[in-house]
């Protein structure tokens, strides 16, 4: 048995949307079917940074914090893709060697009714404002001048337009092409009233897709479940 001996097919925008289309029982024939599919496209692709943790969009980095500031936006060196931020430590580095201190987040009344806002110290809590533009970070608290300390941050990154050309492709592991075609064929057949009674097939379809997909994207750390036993002592 002879086989190719690559594994790179990464299909384009223009193929992804013609399959689509092909699915919906439509075909893709002019420049606006390719322009409303490519507009479908990135909201399924906004639907899916609304799904929970996509672990192929998970980014980290590092600002250095200024003694004296809490908050910090993109102009202080935060990712202007961020969707949220997951993880984060407050590091300090003595001698080469790195101490990394969890730092807890907090909602927005929690950091209300902190009563000395202005405290200075190492940051161990930390407030994100998943503001209009990208999320803004702030620290508690306020990190002061004894020490130099850096934030190391992981992030959901928000995915890259589809955009013309529709020779470009995708940002996305080639484990999840069939949820987004089986995505897209169902955000089409919505516009399309000849596809109307395809509806209902394509977004079970696409549920089943996308959640196959999903449970296979997981981490695979070793988990350990240990029982709690109280016998009273």
């Amino acid at each position: 048995m002879t086989t190719s001996g690559t594994a790179t097919w990464t299909p384009d925008i223009a193929e992804l949307c013609e399959e689509a289309y092909e699915r919906a029982g439509l075909e893709l024939r002019s420049g606006y079917d390719l322009k409303t599919a490519r507009r479908s496209l990135n909201f399924l692709l906004t639907e899916w940074a609304n799904k929970g943790v996509n672990l192929w969009t998970v980014r980290s980095g590092t600002i250095t914090l200024v003694p004296g500031q809490k908050t910090y936006t993109t102009a202080d060196g935060l990712p202007a893709d961020a969707v949220d931020f997951i993880e984060a430590v407050c590091r300090t580095t003595t001698g080469g060697q790195s101490v990394d201190i969890s730092l807890n987040r907090i909602s927005v009344s929690t950091y209300a009714n902190i009563p000395t806002k202005a405290q200075t110290g190492r940051p161990y809590q930390i407030y994100v404002d998943r503001a209009t533009a990208a999320p803004a970070v702030t620290l508690w608290p306020v990190p002061d001048s004894s020490t130099t300390y850096t934030l190391a941050y992981w992030y959901l990154k928000r995915e890259d337009d589809a955009t013309n050309p529709a020779s470009q492709t995708l940002e996305i592991p080639f484990r999840f092409y069939n949820a987004l075609v089986a995505g897209l064929s169902y955000h089409i057949a919505l516009k399309k009233p000849e596809a109307a009674d395809r509806v209902s097939m394509l977004k079970d379809l696409y549920d089943e897709a996308f959640q196959l997909a999903a449970d296979e994207d997981r981490d695979r750390a070793s988990v350990r479940f240990v029982p709690f036993t109280d016998y009273g002592f």
